[in-house]
């Protein structure tokens, strides 16, 4: 069984500064993807970041994740948040790419 959990569902923060959202994840999976997206007010959806379960880290810009696989966490990181950046965040996990 996979399960993906989100601890924030909503932040407020000021232009600027450095933001993380945490998340933790369950899966029973050898081998999986990990799929970041924002999606706009506009509900436009736009790609961020994909990692690999052999990954650790990804950056793109000013966000970047740090995958604890360990821990089953993936944390997304903002930073110099700016005013474009208020958008509704999530990840997909997969068992294999798609």
């Amino acid at each position: 069984a996979q399960k993906v959990t989100q601890a924030q569902t909503a932040v407020s923060m000021t232009v600027g500064v450095t933001v993380t959202l945490n998340c933790q994840y369950e899966t029973t999976w050898s081998s999986y993807y990990i799929y970041w997206y924002k999606q706009l007010p506009s509900k436009e959806m736009i790609f961020l970041l994909r990692l690999d379960s052999g990954s650790s880290n990804a950056r793109n810009g000013r966000y970047s994740v740090h995958f604890g696989k360990e821990a089953k966490s993936i944390d997304l990181t903002i930073s110099a948040l700016r005013l474009e950046d208020s958008a509704k965040y999530f990840y997909l996990l997969g068992g294999e790419e798609f």
